[in-house]
C-alpha cells in the first residue's frame, strides 16, 4: 500500500473496522448494513442555517438542503455506493456542507438501487428529478464514485433525448467504465477500501450479469461515447490510491479534445470514498474546499 499518510491510514483504518472489504461481496441487504454503518461512523451534524426538507418528484425521493437566501441555480447531488448501497441519509452531511459553502440549494437523489432495480432505473430516477429541477432554475450536477458517473451519463442523456443541459459537471472519483488494463487498474488492484475485483462485482449486480452493456451503452460507460462534442464543462477529481483514478484523465481528455473546458485534479495519498474524511485528514479536507471553490466559480458564470 502506497499511503503513508497518518490521517489516511488512520481513516482506512476506522472505515475498514465498520465496512471491511468482504462487505463488497455479501448480500445487498448485508453489505447495507455494513456501510450504513460505516457512514454513521463519519457523519457530521448539519450546519446551522440549513433548512432541509425531504419529498418525493414523480415518486422519486429527494431531499433538499437550502441555505438561507439562497436563490438562483441549484446543484443536484448523486451519492455513490455501486449503485447498491447509500442513500439520503449516507450523504446527508456532504451535502449539507456543500450548500453551506457555496450558498446554494443543493438536491439529493435518493435513486432505486441494485440488485432489486437494474440499470438504467437509477439514471432514469435522475433524468426524472433533473427535468423537473431544471425546469424552473439552471442547474449543476456532481456525485461521488457511482453518483459521478451517474452525473456523466445524465449529461449524455440530455444531448441524445434533448432537454435542459447541466450547466456544469463535478464528478469525484467516478467509474467511467474506462479500460480495465488502464495503470491504476493493476496499480492499485488491492487498494485499500476499493479493489479492482469489486468494481467488476459491482458492474455485474448492477446489469444483472449482462457485461456486454459495460462495452456498449455510453450512458453506463461514458468513456465510451462515440462523441463528447456539447458535453457541459467539467471538474473530475480523483483519488491516487484508487483503481477508477486513469478514468478521469481519460474523460478530461476527450472532453478538452472535443472543445470541451475540462480539468482533472488529482489527490496523492487519497483513497476512494475520501469525502468522509474531510474533518479527519487535511489533505481530504483541502480537496473538498477545491471542489466547493470551484462549483462556486461556475455558479458565479451562472449568475
Amino acid at each position: 500500500m502506497r499511503v503513508t499518510d497518518p490521517e489516511i491510514l488512520r481513516f482506512i483504518a476506522e472505515t475498514e473496522a465498520a465496512y471491511p472489504a468482504e462487505a463488497n461481496s455479501a448480500s445487498a441487504q448485508e453489505n447495507r448494513r455494513h456501510y450504513d454503518a460505516m457512514c454513521a461512523v463519519f457523519r457530521s451534524p448539519r450546519p446551522e442555517g440549513i433548512i432541509v426538507t425531504d419529498e418525493a418528484l414523480a415518486g422519486v425521493p429527494i431531499r433538499r438542503y437550502r441555505p438561507r437566501g439562497a436563490a438562483g441555480p441549484f446543484l443536484l447531488y448523486l451519492h455513490g455506493g455501486g449503485y447498491v448501497v447509500g442513500s439520503l441519509d449516507s450523504h446527508d452531511d456532504v451535502c449539507a456542507e456543500i450548500a453551506q459553502a457555496t450558498g446554494t440549494e443543493l438536491v439529493a437523489v435518493d435513486y432505486r438501487l441494485a440488485p432489486e432495480h437494474l440499470y438504467p432505473a437509477q439514471l432514469d430516477d435522475v433524468e426524472t428529478v433533473w427535468r423537473a429541477e431544471s425546469a424552473r432554475r439552471p442547474g449543476i450536477v456532481l456525485g461521488d464514485s457511482a453518483g459521478g458517473a451517474l452525473s456523466a451519463a445524465l449529461c449524455l442523456r440530455m444531448r441524445r433525448k434533448g432537454g435542459p443541459m447541466p450547466l456544469a459537471q463535478c464528478l469525484i472519483y467516478p467509474g467511467l467504465g474506462g479500460d480495465m488494463s488502464a495503470p491504476s487498474y493493476a496499480e492499485n488492484a488491492e487498494a485499500p477500501l476499493l479493489r479492482t475485483a469489486d468494481i467488476a462485482h459491482y458492474a455485474g449486480v448492477l446489469t444483472g450479469g449482462d457485461t456486454s452493456l459495460r462495452e456498449t451503452d455510453p450512458e453506463l460507460s461514458p468513456l465510451r461515447a462515440a462523441g463528447f462534442e456539447g458535453l457541459p464543462p467539467a471538474l473530475v477529481v480523483t483519488a491516487d490510491v484508487d483503481p477508477l483514478r486513469d478514468d478521469g484523465p481519460a474523460y478530461v481528455d476527450r472532453l478538452a479534445a472535443a472543445g470541451v473546458e475540462a480539468s482533472w485534479r488529482n489527490e496523492p495519498q487519497l483513497v476512494h470514498g475520501y469525502l468522509r474524511a474531510r474533518h479527519r485528514s487535511t489533505r481530504a479536507g483541502q480537496s473538498f474546499e477545491a471542489i466547493c471553490s470551484w462549483l462556486r466559480g461556475r455558479l458565479r458564470l451562472i449568475g
